[in-house]
């Protein structure tokens, strides 16, 4: 399968913290990652450096092919599919769902520049395919957090990305709107052709079935990676996030509760 991320020996320092250890990871094409660990295990450090607004201190990394120091890392992310809940401060209230999507295409959040009419029908096309072709015109500040989850998706895949990170995307949803929003993310995954998705998450319940394989985190370092059964135990969750943890599953999804 075609190789679309591959780190070796990644590792990022600033002044005595080392916060990434000699990380290593691959991500192949047809494959779904999530990523697990405690708060302050390095996840986000992670997805800076990937994605080229942190500089790493050791190591290699390639996105696509392209590797890291030897490409335009600005070119690169208009290839790369990143949603966060970093990007919602950025966008104007007045905004349009529809002018958000088409932002997407040139990777610039408050795009001052007018769509074109066949940046239009593309974006059109990315709503309908998040359930939200209805709420085209509808300006941001109107929109509820769900909405603005999956409007934000949308603006990634006006790129087409091979490789979609989706950084706590369930983060501030009710449970109604939660499980709204990963029955989405769990029929993106499966869609043929769809980009291969990377999860990041505090919250083993947010795994839907499509997650093919796990990384986690811990100090660091990679503490276990591999397909998702073999990954998802209790006891590499519980040395994950120090403590005693019990790993339940029932119908494709998980559950995580502190041992007694």
């Amino acid at each position: 399968m075609t190789l679309l991320l591959e780190v070796s020996g990644l590792t990022v320092r600033r002044g005595r913290a080392e916060i990434l250890r000699g990380l290593d990871w691959r991500v192949r094409a047809g494959e779904h990652w999530v990523i697990l660990g405690a708060n302050g295990c390095g996840k986000t450090s992670l997805l800076r450096t990937l994605t080229g607004y942190m500089a790493a201190t050791a190591g290699d990394f390639a996105v696509l092919g392209r590797r890291y120091g030897r490409e335009d890392w600005r070119e690169l992310r208009r290839h790369l599919g990143v949603v966060t809940a970093s990007f919602a401060a950025a966008i104007p209230p007045a905004e349009t769902a529809l002018e958000t999507v088409v932002s997407g295409k040139y990777a610039q959040l408050d795009l001052w520049r007018e769509p074109t009419a066949g940046d239009r029908r593309a974006a059109r096309a990315r709503l309908r395919e998040v359930g939200l072709g209805r709420l085209a015109e509808r300006e941001w500040v109107h929109l509820s957090q769900g909405e603005r989850q999956r409007v934000l998706i949308a603006r990634a895949l006006m790129a087409r990305p091979r490789l979609l990170i989706l950084d706590e995307p369930a983060a501030g949803l009710d449970p109604v709107a939660r499980e709204r929003f990963l029955r989405h993310v769990e029929r993106l995954a499966r869609r043929r052709g769809g980009p291969a998705l990377v999860l990041v998450t505090h919250h083993v319940e947010e795994i839907t079935p499509a997650f093919t394989h796990a990384l986690l985190l811990r100090g660091g370092r990679v503490l276990v990676a591999g397909p998702r059964p073999e990954v998802l135990r209790s006891a590499h969750l519980s040395a994950a996030f120090g403590a005693p943890l019990r790993l339940t599953s029932r119908g494709g999804r998980y559950a995580l509760a502190a041992s007694r």
